[in-house]
Parts: C-alpha cells; sequence; structure tokens
C-alpha cells in the first residue's frame, strides 16, 4: 500500500551536519522524497505538533528545543513507508536504538534524538497537514520503481 509518512530532521541533524547522510538513507532504501522544507518552527506550531505530550514533564524542554534552530521537514512516500521509516529511524532512545539504525547510528541521547517520524497512517496526515500544503507536495513517477516495487 502506498502512503505518505512525515519525516522531520531535528535542529540536532542541522547543527552537526548530518542532513545528507540521513537523507541519503531514505533515498537508498528506494523511498520517495515528495516535499522538503528548511523551516524553523514558531512555538504555536511546535506545541500543536507535540500537543499529545502537553501533560508530560519535558514538554516545554521539547518545544524550546525544536524551535532553537532549523528543522528539515519532509514529506516521504513509499509502498508501507511509515513503519519502515520507524525501523530505520530507530528507537527513541538512542541507548536502545539498534546500531545501523538512524538513532542507532548518530544519537546519543533521548532528549536529541536526531529525528521525528510518524507513528502511523492517521499521525502522518494530521503532520503532513501542518507543515506542508498540498500544493507543496510533488506528484512525480519514478522511472526504476519496477526495480523497487514487484508487480
Amino acid at each position: 500500500m502506498m502512503e505518505k509518512s512525515f519525516v522531520m530532521m531535528k535542529p540536532d541533524t542541522i547543527q552537526r551536519r548530518l542532513m545528507g547522510k540521513v537523507l541519503s538513507r531514505f533515498e537508498e532504501k528506494g523511498l520517495q522524497i515528495v516535499a522538503v522544507k528548511m523551516m524553523h518552527i514558531s512555538p504555536g506550531l511546535a506545541q500543536e505538533h507535540y500537543g499529545e505530550h502537553c501533560e508530560r514533564p519535558f514538554f516545554n524542554d521539547l518545544v524550546e528545543y525544536i524551535t532553537s534552530s532549523a528543522v528539515l521537514a519532509m514529506v516521504i512516500q513509499g509502498d508501507d513507508c511509515i513503519s519502515m521509516i520507524r525501523k530505520m529511524v530507530g528507537a527513541t532512545n538512542p541507548k536502545e536504538a539498534d546500531l545501523g539504525t538512524i538513532r542507532g547510528d548518530y544519537a546519543l541521547d533521548t532528549g536529541r534524538n536526531i529525528i521525528h517520524a510518524s507513528d502511523s497512517p492517521q499521525s502522518a496526515e494530521r503532520e503532513i497537514a501542518l507543515f506542508f500544503q498540498d500544493s507543496e507536495i510533488c506528484d512525480y513517477s519514478m522511472p526504476d520503481s519496477d526495480l523497487i516495487y514487484e508487480e
């Protein structure tokens, strides 16, 4: 099933100059990057994006961190890509993330865990709508899709 996921490289990825390495993993896997936007997230957008954590003690620190520097927001498309991307990203706590995952290879601390990825189709739809207008998402065919997906 072809689906879309929201993925965001957090300020630590940008500051540590890891964007290219992280982005290349998705492309090398055969996933399709259909929208990309470097941006500074406003406190209001951060609070809305992380709204499910608003009662947690780390919420204010999370909002402060995610608004502290630029992020790279993306929409990535592929066959059942949400679960695939979550596996590629690794556990939220980098100390529990397997080596070979993005967090397992690059992150050291839960509060600076490099990347966010949607955890369900419902979250993906909500998060994509928060960060992108429909007109910003590019629909294009990949000429090598028959090498990636079996008909």
